[in-house]
């Protein structure tokens, strides 16, 4: 465990460090979840930085959990880019404080469905058979579906329909019961299943229906006993959904908070995963490595030194990333040089450093530093 003295301090860290002293958790754990529809880019660095930095500074665990709830997008060349990039950055600081090989969402899918016929029998769940499109207009208007009140046989005959593909994709979801007037617009009967009849790169033809994002984050969390879930900012609005999954099926304490950061956007330049996608797909770069791309293999293959992206591991949530102490609410933001000049940094003080000169003045070379000789004639 890292010293105080020696501990980057931000307002994450400062939480960690106080439910620690409390006693209110033995061990921090940590999760890194990326989706395996791409690459990761330089935004990722700085998640991936943060995590296994806390873990490492507490004597914890972070865990690599790869967030495949979508079959349509997903595949296992992402999967093994993602290990050997993670493995890169975190190598000789972070990696005896990797958890998982990695852990997969897909393998809590049997425990997934438990939970949810758990919440349809206290009745905080039913079936609708509205479309994607109507039930995003009700939820805008908040209107309540002509199906929030069946019975709680009903919902779980149609659940357990749903689960044996009696259903075309769309025809029904499952929904949280909650508030459909909430002033928060993700707590108006969000979605938690759907259907979709596409082959998992993992399990097969085994399910027909998927957990959405916030139903698997969260038991995801819970399952495998992560303490500090931490997000970036765009997810803050999400909170009160991943504490309702929490309460809704009176798990038991220790559970796990959500905690949000401002992720990195670096301006004159494409960090976006969708427009990264876009790119490989219409053949503009060579692939995701292209030394053009943003990626961390295409940062790797351009020359860039792992430490060089460590930067929220040695000095905490500032500089390039967020200012110390600070709870920021916007995006943090850095040039495309700035990112530069901090990848040359660690370079210029550990690469061996060449010059050549065109003399006829003999030199010695004393150390680092040629001297030049004169001779008598």
């Amino acid at each position: 465990m890292t010293t105080s003295t020696e501990r980057p301090s931000d307002f994450i860290r400062d939480i960690v460090a106080e439910h620690l002293r409390t006693g209110k958790y033995k061990q921090i754990r940590t999760r890194f979840p990326p989706e395996p529809n791409g690459y990761l880019h330089i935004g990722h660095a700085k998640s991936i930085c943060l995590n296994f930095g806390i873990a490492c500074e507490f004597g914890g665990i972070c865990n690599i959990r790869m967030d495949d709830t979508n079959p349509t997008k997903e595949e296992a060349e992402y999967v093994e880019s993602i290990m050997t990039d993670v493995r890169w950055l975190i190598d000789g600081w972070a990696d005896n404080h990797l958890g998982g090989a990695p852990f997969y969402a897909s393998d809590y899918f049997p425990k997934f469905y438990e939970y949810a016929v758990d919440l349809v029998r206290a009745g905080k769940a039913y079936v609708c058979e509205m479309t994607s499109e109507e039930t995003d207009a009700y939820r805008r208007l908040g209107k309540a579906s002509a199906f929030r009140d069946r019975s709680v046989e009903e919902n779980l005959d149609l659940f357990a329909q749903m689960k044996a593909g009696e259903f075309p994709d769309g025809a029904r979801t499952l929904r949280a019961k909650i508030d459909v007037n909430a002033a928060n617009v993700w707590l108006r009967d969000p979605v938690l299943y759907r259907i979709r009849h596409a082959s998992h790169h993992r399990t097969g033809d085994k399910w027909c229906i998927y957990p959405m994002y916030d139903w698997a984050h969260t038991l995801s969390d819970y399952i495998e006993g992560i303490t500090h879930s931490i997000c970036t900012l765009e997810f803050e609005v999400h909170r009160p959904l991943y504490n309702w999954i929490l309460d809704a099926l009176e798990l038991p304490e220790p559970r796990p908070h959500q905690y949000e950061f401002a992720r990195l956007n670096l301006t004159y330049a494409v960090v976006s995963k969708r427009k990264l996608i876009q790119l490989v797909n219409e053949k503009l770069v060579n692939g995701w490595d292209d030394p053009r791309m943003l990626t961390i293999s295409g940062l790797r293959r351009r020359g860039v030194n792992a430490s060089a992206l460590q930067l929220a591991r040695r000095n905490g949530l500032d500089r390039l990333w967020v200012a110390p102490n600070v709870e920021v609410s916007v995006d943090s933001v850095a040039s495309a040089p700035q990112l530069v000049g901090f990848s040359r940094k660690p370079c210029l003080s550990t690469a061996t450093l060449m010059c050549l000169m065109r003399t006829s003045t003999p030199l010695t070379i004393l150390g680092r530093v040629a001297v030049a000789v004169t001779r008598a004639v």
